[in-house]
């Protein structure tokens, strides 16, 4: 199915996408991109739906042919304060305060949003299978996420998040079991499984 380019086709879109909601460890990431008229990528969909190199790959080439994107991150400290929704919406906010461009309609994957800044915003759920923005920020947030995570695997080897990018596999699991956890842990998560 086409993702849909343009959502209103008189105000400039940002579509907003966050990864790492359902994570025991690792920062949530969101990520806010906004179209040029005449961008054209059939490959972009649902960052889950990809593979891990077609996703890096659609890195460079977002980045490169957007009119302006932007990305940041809230670490587990925000989280374990904030809740992972707000964490999550907060995140967003931060990615579109980046922007250079200031958007005249906000798109946002999910049914959950915060106004911003006198901004009109639409919740589309699935909107990162539906829409080009959405699924083009769900695509450098989960890579800019998943990058760090394997960066992070290098300091603790044991949980496997190179692999597993900090979700609740059994080896991350055993490895809680074993060693507890550590500084990147969400302490408000459910991290015990004895």
């Amino acid at each position: 199915m086409e993702l849909i380019k343009n959502w209103s086709n008189i105000y400039i879109e940002a579509g907003c996408d966050e990864v790492g909601r359902g994570c025991l460890s690792g920062p949530v990431v969101a990520a806010a991109v906004i179209l040029h008229d005449d961008f054209e990528q059939n490959l972009i969909n649902d960052s889950k739906k990809l593979t891990f190199k077609t996703r890096m790959e659609l890195d460079s080439y977002i980045k490169d042919n957007v009119k302006n994107y932007a990305i940041a991150e809230l670490p587990p400290a925000f989280i374990d304060e904030h809740n992972i929704l707000n964490a999550s919406i907060h995140a967003m906010h931060r990615a579109l305060d980046k922007l250079t461009i200031r958007p005249e309609l906000i798109l946002v994957d999910g049914n959950k949003f915060h106004p911003y800044n006198y901004i009109p915003h639409q919740c589309i759920i699935k909107g990162d299978s539906k829409v080009l923005s959405i699924a083009a920020a769900s695509i450098l947030a989960k890579n800019y996420r998943d990058t760090l995570m394997i960066k992070l695997h290098q300091e603790h080897p044991e949980y496997g998040w190179d692999t597993n990018f900090g979700y609740a596999t059994k080896k991350h699991q055993e490895a809680l079991i074993k060693y507890g956890p550590t500084k990147h842990h969400r302490q408000s998560f459910r991290l015990k499984y004895d």
